[in-house]
Formats: C-alpha cells, sequence, structure tokens
C-alpha cells in the first residue's frame, strides 16, 4: 500500500463519518463501512451460483470459495484485534463447503466485526494492536487495512460476477 492511498482512504473514512456527528468520526466511519461492506460481500456471495464457487478466472487467483473463506477469517482476526475481543472459536470452512455454509459463516462474520467494532472509538488509534506475522500495528492502520481489504474482495467478487454474466450487488443499487 502506498502513503497516498492511506492518506487518502484515511480522509475517505473521516468524510464519511463526518455527517454523523459523532465524537469518534474515524471509529464511526469504520462502522459505517462495516455495514457496507457486510452488504456488499454477502450479497455478492448470495449472488454467485453454488456450481460457479469454484469459478477463478486464472489458476493464479483465488476461487470465489476461497475469496469467502478467506474475508470470514480475516473478519473473524482483524475485528477482533481492532475491537479488543479476539473470536473465540475460529471458524473452520473449505472453499468447498456447500455455498450455503459459506454464505451463513460470512454473515456471522461481519455480524462478529459488528459487536467487536461497537465499541471502538477514536480514542485509542495510535495504541498497538496485534496482526499477522506476529507484528504490531497501531489501532488506525488495522482498521485502514481491514477497509481496504473488504474493498478490494468486493471488487474481485465483482469482476468475477461479471465474467461469469451477473451483475455486481453495488451496479443494482444506488450506493451512498
Amino acid at each position: 500500500m502506498t502513503s497516498r492511498f492511506i492518506l487518502s482512504a484515511a480522509l475517505g473514512v473521516a468524510f464519511l463519518a463526518s455527517g454523523l456527528g459523532a465524537q469518534s468520526p474515524v471509529s464511526s466511519g469504520l462502522q459505517r463501512l462495516t455495514t457496507r461492506a457486510s452488504r456488499n460481500l454477502v450479497e455478492a456471495a448470495d449472488e454467485m451460483p453454488a456450481d460457479k464457487y469454484g469459478y477463478k478466472p486464472t489458476p493464479a487467483q483465488m476461487t470465489f470459495g476461497e475469496v469467502v473463506v478467506h474475508l470470514v477469517g480475516a473478519n473473524e482476526m482483524m475485528c477482533g484485534w481492532v475491537g479488543g475481543t479476539p473470536v473465540t472459536e475460529p471458524s473452520k470452512l473449505a472453499p468447498t463447503d456447500p455455498k450455503e455454509k459459506l454464505v451463513s459463516q460470512l454473515k456471522k462474520s461481519f455480524d462478529y466485526c459488528t459487536t467487536a467494532l461497537a465499541g471502538v472509538n477514536d480514542s485509542k488509534l495510535a495504541d498497538s494492536v496485534p496482526f499477522f506475522g506476529g507484528r504490531k500495528v497501531t489501532r488506525a492502520m488495522a482498521m485502514l487495512i481491514m477497509v481496504d481489504d473488504w474493498a478490494d474482495h468486493y471488487s474481485q467478487q465483482a469482476i468475477y460476477l461479471r465474467l461469469n454474466g451477473l451483475v455486481p450487488p453495488s451496479a443494482k443499487r444506488k450506493e451512498m
């Protein structure tokens, strides 16, 4: 990630939160973006037919099912780190699990994120939180990476849907 992208993302989160009248505009923005990401990612998972969950455009890319499994795991880890409430029992999923199970777990992972992030506020943005590879990052950095990951994977899902003749959920409605 470039520092220019991170700055743009931070400004975008602050801009989205500015209309909320919140004491914690960045955290409120994250909570709002969690709702948006959940809607887009879960609806995209619902939209893809079950027989296309093994689809991937090139051999180097993840299958659609692998994207969903990745999202569930990342949500459980990152929302726990940012919210300070680590998930007690991570989901055990395989990309070949039935679509219904994968979509259900994706919904549950976003429900978990909503709960875990509800108490987050801007007073602790500079605090250190765990991150992948045993590293530590600031809570603010983890929040930005999480939003970036959701956008990245929704874009991936949207492309997979389009390549299969389907319209992504956000293209079917007006976005905020």
